[in-house]
């Protein structure tokens, strides 16, 4: 299943999100709408489960605040994404019920159905609205890439990570996740 809607013409914005039902979830990125259909597996949600966890406890205390999805990040006027973690360090960008403006750190964990969207669409769309660190994990494949923004607002080229290594979090230079645990091997 891709995570592409039926194909429109129309742009949508902020506005026309926030009216849709609440019992669906989707993302807007450039206007247009993507479907967050179907559910997630097993084995993404233990990802993110573990990683927020240890998120949780590095950050306790901190002005960072970590979040997991469903929570509206509201990047622009015609993008609103609900990564599956991220951080926010700036304490003004956090809303009673969104977060505006560009998160520190974003994790996404990859499933079948949204992989391209993460890895084209939001990853173009993270690096435009300046989003410091995106992380991305392969729960299949058991491999993680990590794109950081350089000084040129770009990506660098992505940097790769296997399951017997450690993810040093560069926009949280006090964490560092190690994968085998991240992927429970």
């Amino acid at each position: 299943m891709n995570s592409v809607p039926k194909s429109s013409a129309q742009t949508f914005s902020v506005a026309d999100y926030l009216g849709w039902p609440d019992d669906e979830r989707w993302e807007l990125i450039d206007g247009v709408p993507y479907n967050m259909s179907p559910a997630p597996s097993i084995k993404h949600q233990n990802v993110v489960i573990t990683i927020a966890a240890k998120l949780k406890t590095a950050l306790k205390g901190k002005p960072c605040k970590p979040f997991i999805a469903p929570v509206d990040v509201i990047l622009s006027e015609h993008d609103v994404v609900q990564p599956d973690l991220l951080v926010v360090c700036n304490p003004e960008k956090i809303g009673e019920k969104a977060i505006h403006g560009a998160p520190d750190l974003v994790v996404e964990v990859l499933s079948p159905s949204t992989a391209l969207k993460d890895m084209r669409e939001k990853k173009a769309l993270y690096e435009r609205a300046g989003v410091q660190e995106y992380v991305v994990i392969d729960p299949l494949e058991n491999y993680v890439q990590r794109f950081f923004l350089g000084d040129d607002g770009r990506y660098a080229s992505a940097e790769v990570f296997g399951t017997d290594e450690d993810l040093p979090l560069l926009s949280l230079p006090e964490l560092i996740l190690p994968l085998a645990e991240v992927f429970e091997l």
